[in-house]
């Protein structure tokens, strides 16, 4: 996470709109790595498919923080 928030830190479009990216690209990493390595949806350990709840929630988070207001 830590890298993440040093890589969005630096971005060009502003450090919102660059975490939720890059936490939108973990997530589809962590889908694909659970795919190729046949890991179980619902394991008794954790596995991918746990590590990419986690980052979409964090994506979702991020994204209801940077909305603009309807004000």
């Amino acid at each position: 996470m830590l890298v993440l928030i040093l890589f969005a830190a630096f971005g060009s479009i502003g450090f919102g709109l660059s975490l939720a990216a890059l936490l939108w690209m973990t997530t589809i990493l962590c889908a694909v790595l659970a795919t190729l390595r046949r890991e179980r949806v619902f394991a008794a350990s954790l596995n991918h498919w746990d590590e990419m709840i986690g980052y979409t929630a964090l994506y979702c988070a991020v994204m209801a923080l940077i909305q603009p207001s309807g004000n």
